[in-house]
């Protein structure tokens, strides 16, 4: 198995204890991380090592998981702005989405991918619920497995309530989750991973979130659903069920710990309570909600009752980027604004939230989501050596608050190097624009779509 030496960075390891060694090592045996610590890697590693990263001026972090996405949307990011959600989906989403084949897919998802791995996620989230070809959720997976990236496709559905050209039957569901379960999950070294995606509470009739829930359930997979993003959603639920999101979900009792709850703006008391006492683990999409003028998740009174809190960047459609530096900024600023407390969170929440909290909501907390001997070697180095950041006092701070995508210089998922000296190394970054660019336009004239440029 080949090794990894990482030395003379700041090694933030958000472990139990937060451990931070300004300047110290990792070494990584194969897709494990195999020893760590402070000050100069013992000889006997650098001897071992088949390759050695001099991350000096770098901070050498967990990779960060961005626990909600929509990858088709990388070629929609910008059609929209300033639309509330509803008017969004109805202007920007639906018209092209109509018309996604699975090539469109295929290159969409590479190109964000490619995007999440500049921005610093080492694993993706991709709630996928464009179907309008039958193989689009394999161009998606196709487009992971090439890149290198962790990823967990949630595939996601409507079954009443919602576009016709994406509602789909009980049966067809449940049809295309065995299929897609048969032929991708567990692949590429248990790298890529598949679970069901319940789009919205209001396009969901009760059955079928049952039946899909027990499935969950009976195949060892988690359920991840947007809810509570725009209040309006919230009105549409009580009109037609008399309860909120959260109290439909425990009404229904699929309400548990391998439940991922995206957004989670408007929620009261009591749904918290619900949410704290089940497990469930809320993801949080800080630029998403400012965007669509949605709201401000309570993210702090989540944490105060123990809820496990993720961080995503949201589809491109409504960010526009999928970068999780920013997230990171923008999860802290957003919640002291709103609070009016300059404590509100702290640059150590937020990156928790992103590595520990986007473990929980991917799954796989044992295995991801910090730097730790028998952990998988997914690591990320940063580069700090800019005049945005220096002098760094507190590596974790200038993470948070100095640096962005543009700072990301080494992406390793599994042990293996997709990105070196900010260069792409698992595609042709330059070729893969070109094809984006070509197939983005064949895709709007298919769908009768102009833009004004």
């Amino acid at each position: 198995m080949r090794s990894i030496l990482i030395e003379n960075g700041a090694v933030v390891t958000v472990d139990d204890a937060g451990s931070v060694y300004n300047s110290g090592y990792l070494f990584i045996v194969g897709d494990r991380i195999a020893a760590l610590g402070a000050d100069q890697a013992p000889v006997e590693l650098r001897q071992r090592a088949d390759t050695v990263i001099d991350a000096s001026h770098m901070a050498v972090m967990p990779g960060m998981v961005n626990a909600h996405t929509h990858l088709f949307q990388t070629f929609l990011r910008g059609l929209a702005d300033d639309k509330p959600l509803l008017e969004w989906l109805k202007v920007a989403i639906w018209p092209v989405a109509q018309a996604l084949t699975e090539e469109d897919a295929h290159v969409a998802a590479l190109l964000g991918l490619v995007e999440n791995i500049r921005g610093g996620a080492t694993a993706v989230i991709d709630h996928q619920y464009v179907h309008t070809e039958p193989g689009n959720d394999d161009g998606v997976f196709r487009a992971a497995q090439e890149t290198g990236v962790r990823f967990l496709l949630a595939r996601g559905w409507a079954d009443v309530n919602y576009h016709p050209a994406f509602m789909e039957t009980p049966d067809r569901i449940v049809a295309e989750m065995a299929r897609l379960r048969a032929t991708w999950d567990g692949a590429a070294n248990d790298r890529l991973r598949l679970e069901f995606g319940p789009l919205i509470p209001w396009g969901c009739t009760p059955g079928t979130m049952r039946r899909t829930y027990d499935l969950a359930q009976e195949w060892g997979v988690g359920t991840h659903i947007h809810v509570a993003e725009a209040r309006r959603e919230i009105e549409i639920s009580l009109e037609s069920t008399g309860l909120r999101h959260i109290e439909w979900l425990a009404d229904l009792g699929v309400l548990g710990p391998d439940l991922q709850l995206v957004h989670s703006v408007w929620l009261d008391d009591a749904e918290l309570d619900l949410i704290a006492g089940s497990g469930a683990v809320v993801v949080h999409c800080p630029v998403s909600n400012m965007y669509l003028a949605s709201g401000v998740a309570r993210v702090p009174e989540m944490r105060r009752r123990g809820i496990p809190v993720a961080l995503a960047t949201d589809g491109p459609g409504s960010n526009n980027n999928q970068d999780m530096l920013e997230v990171l900024k923008t999860t802290c600023l957003l919640q002291k604004v709103a609070a009016l407390d300059a404590m509100a969170l702290l640059p150590e929440d937020a990156v928790w939230m992103a590595c520990r909290g986007g473990a929980a909501a991917f799954g796989q907390p044992a295995q991801i989501g910090s730097l730790e001997v028998g952990k998988k070697a997914d690591v990320v180095l940063v580069d700090l050596n800019t005049p945005l950041a220096m002098p760094v006092h507190r590596p974790v701070s200038a993470l948070v608050y100095n640096v962005s995508a543009g700072n990301i210089d080494t992406v390793i998922v599994d042990g293996k190097i997709l990105m070196r000296g900010k260069k792409v190394l698992c595609v042709d970054e330059e070729a893969l624009l070109a094809e984006a660019r070509q197939v983005c336009c064949r895709l709007f004239e298919r769908a009768g779509v102009s833009v004004n440029r």
